[in-house]
């Protein structure tokens, strides 16, 4: 695995993972909301972005921080200051935005090409993918991060949580059976110096 060198010179991995945050229960509340997902996704600025089927064809809503899903934010919270301590050592804030839930469907061979997380007008720093889906319930979809010259697929696992500067290059391949489910949170804090 290649890293990416701070000024500091403190290797930071391209990704690092987490397994295990949730329960069965809530990966199943969390894939029931990803799956009713309606609104066509939008590139760009989530405040003024366009639908771009070349782009992105997925479905999205989204999970505000409320007594009802507080449990949501508070975990991802923990797991987010594990990860930041043991690989990335960013200066970060919080969650300054609502969680996204998605929906890649075959029916439209769901994806999301080369992107990175900035936009918004928001300082997005770290960003973290959770697998809701079982690997078996579809084909296709897969996470890749670019690590170097050649990408890197993220290990496909329910509950699985991806974490990664917000800076790196990504997708998600299109799906060609089934569909696959995931909620991605960004993580902001001062701007990079």
């Amino acid at each position: 695995m290649q890293y990416l060198l701070t000024p500091h010179a403190k290797p930071i991995p391209p990704f690092a993972w987490w397994e295990g945050a949730f329960t069965e229960q809530e990966l199943n509340w969390l894939q029931a909301k990803a799956k009713s997902a309606e609104h066509n996704a939008q590139v760009g600025s989530n405040f003024g972005g366009v639908v771009d089927k070349h782009i992105r064809r997925s479905q999205v809503s989204w999970i505000d921080n409320n007594p009802n899903t507080k449990w949501v934010f508070e975990k991802l919270a923990n797991v987010t200051s594990q990860l930041n301590i043991e690989n990335f050592g960013f200066d970060l804030t919080g969650f300054g935005e609502n969680l996204q839930l998605t929906n890649y469907d075959q029916s439209e061979n769901g994806m999301y090409g080369w992107h990175q997380d900035y936009g918004g007008g928001i300082s997005r720093k770290l960003s973290l993918a959770i697998q809701l889906t079982d690997p078996s319930e579809y084909e296709g979809g897969n996470l890749q991060i670019m690590t170097s010259g050649e990408p890197q697929n993220v290990r496909k696992q329910r509950g699985l949580i991806a974490a990664f500067p917000s800076y790196v290059l990504h997708q998600v391949t299109p799906v060609t059976q089934g569909s696959r489910q995931s909620l991605v949170a960004w993580v902001s804090g001062p701007a990079f110096k």
